[in-house]
């Protein structure tokens, strides 16, 4: 009779399991990037792995962002497969004409003859008053180019499970981590992959469809909670894959409830969030109540002082009041409510 193998871990110790066990299964599979083996192991997801593995399959590479991921291109079609660490999504940036015009394309143009299994993990998010040139997340962007997979984890058992199905696949996959969430703690069964496409139900509700990513989904299981106490009770369904998007889930969903908000770890204007409503606006035209909401970053470049940073990105106390609004409701009285403070809580990566 087979056990489960499942314990409580963080986010940053299911990142290091989930590559543990892929380079332990498969010699082809090794991680490199900028810092990986130094002593903060990228917030400590890939701590153990230089001890167990050796230099040769877990290394640290120059600042060259666009050098270093045609290496990994090229490796990956020499039959590796890699696993590339951008410490931040920004400067991913630098490394775009290797993603757009080669990794993307490669598979395409070689009439599916050449494989490209890489994975590239960016760390996305806000921290400690890091402004415009280390808070984004661009998941949109990324996703808008064909070829390319793009999911965001948000559990620790996404952690795991999205890791390891990136690795085993055959095309790439960019997988962006929210920088708070690396405390986050949860169940993780060793023995379940979470595959690259599905949506994921957090909690079931019949007020309004909240449609989150990422860090959003914290918020919005927190929005929940104080909902619930009023009797108001809200659908999460957490998107952690951006592309492909399987919307299967997300229009029962809307159908059900009949309200719609997608709270989205990006800027609104033309980003993921405006696909989200019209794939939700189309399939759910007749059964909506109310036109979908959308929440995401204000159009700006993200500010450095906390006051400000605090009114750029969504949160809780947003999803609420939104919720409120569609629903024709009074304000819920928040004085006396405990929001997250994880912004007290964060140490950088050091």
């Amino acid at each position: 009779m087979s056990t489960t193998r499942s314990s409580l871990m963080t986010f940053r110790e299911a990142l290091a399991l989930g590559l543990r066990r892929e380079m332990e299964e498969d010699p082809s599979v090794f991680v490199f990037g900028l810092d990986v083996p130094d002593h903060k192991r990228i917030f400590g997801s890939t701590v153990g792995l230089l001890e167990q593995f050796g230099p040769t399959r877990c290394f640290g590479t120059p600042l060259s962002e666009e050098g270093m991921t045609g290496v990994a291109l090229g490796a990956a079609l020499a039959g590796l497969r890699p696993v590339h660490v951008h410490i931040r999504a920004d400067f991913l940036l630098l490394g775009m004409n290797q993603l757009v015009n080669m990794v993307s394309n490669v598979r395409y143009m070689s009439g599916g003859r050449l494989r490209v299994p890489l994975v590239i993990r960016a760390i996305i998010g806000r921290g400690w008053g890091q402004s415009a040139q280390h808070s984004k997340s661009m998941h949109g962007i990324f996703a808008h180019i064909p070829g390319l997979k793009v999911a965001l984890p948000t559990s620790p058992q996404d952690a795991y499970g999205l890791l390891r199905s990136a690795i085993r696949d055959d095309n790439p996959v960019l997988l962006l981590e929210h920088r708070w969430l690396y405390d986050v703690e949860g169940e993780v069964d060793e023995d379940r992959l979470v595959p690259i496409g599905p949506a994921e139900l957090l909690r079931t509700g019949d007020a309004v469809t909240v449609l989150s990513t990422s860090w959003m989904n914290v918020e919005a299981m927190k929005a929940a909670e104080v909902l619930a106490r009023r009797g108001i009770e809200l659908e999460v369904i957490n998107v952690r894959t951006v592309s492909p998007l399987e919307p299967d889930l997300l229009i029962e969903s809307v159908r059900k409830t009949r309200r719609c908000l997608v709270a989205d770890y990006d800027w609104s204007f033309c980003g993921f969030s405006a696909e989200l409503a019209d794939t939700v606006s189309r399939a759910c035209f007749g059964s909506l109540r109310h036109p979908v909401e959308r929440l995401g970053f204000a159009h700006v470049p993200c500010p450095t002082t906390r006051p400000l940073e605090n009114q750029f990105y969504p949160s809780a106390v947003d999803i609420i009041r939104t919720s409120e609004r569609m629903m024709g409701l009074s304000e819920t009285d928040l004085s006396r409510e405990s929001f997250y403070s994880y912004e007290q809580r964060f140490k950088g990566p050091f």
